[in-house]
């Protein structure tokens, strides 16, 4: 509980203080991200407890990873993070889920997520910014990527990469349970060089 209200307290922190990099107030957030007035000012008040769309929409609309907005200041040079250690971001309601292990830091950042799909549970997600390009490596079992209503078998071993700023939806096929590591690959900030 405690580690949850101080993960809560370092989201306000850390969208509150994006917000106001960017010069926006609640309002035209709230308008940008689709994301209500109301939710936006709970969460910079560390209040409630946003669903990872409404993470994705503020992360894309403030220009950041979803990490950016989740984690507190680095410490050294080397992390190391075990996926017990973190609270999956998305469960399905059939034991699927989706956790964020980390993003790399530098001017195209890079998050590093570890998912597992359950047969037949899907998560469908909405279209990112432009210039995101994710990468899913299926470890085990079997899983259907679905871009554009386009259907792609992602087997044990393949790798499949395209641009993720369309309609794409992730789900688990086969019998057994797929595993897969995602790289969801972040444009260049405004302004840095590459």
């Amino acid at each position: 509980m405690a580690e949850t209200e101080a993960a809560l307290r370092t989201l306000a922190h850390n969208v509150r203080a994006a917000r106001t990099r960017a010069g926006l107030s609640l309002d035209e957030l709230s308008r940008r991200a689709q994301v209500s007035k109301g939710a936006l000012v709970g969460l910079e008040k560390a209040q409630g407890n946003p669903n990872f769309a409404t993470l994705v929409r503020l992360a894309d609309t403030l220009g950041l990873s979803v990490s950016a907005l989740m984690e507190g200041p680095t410490e050294g040079h080397v992390r190391i993070v075990t996926a017990d250690a973190l609270a999956p971001l998305w469960t399905g309601t059939q034991g699927s889920e989706a956790r964020l292990m980390l993003t790399t830091s530098g001017p195209a950042p890079v998050e590093v997520w570890r998912w597992k799909l359950e047969p037949g549970e899907e998560y469908p997600s909405h279209p990112h910014q432009a210039g995101v390009v994710e990468t899913v490596s299926v470890t085990s079992g079997r899983m259907t990527l679905i871009i554009d209503g386009t259907e792609h078998h992602v087997e044990a071993g393949q790798t499949a990469t395209f641009d993720g700023d369309t309609l794409h939806t992730y789900r688990g096929s086969g019998t057994e349970t797929c595993h897969l590591v995602m790289t969801v690959h972040l444009p260049p900030a405004p302004g840095s060089t590459t």
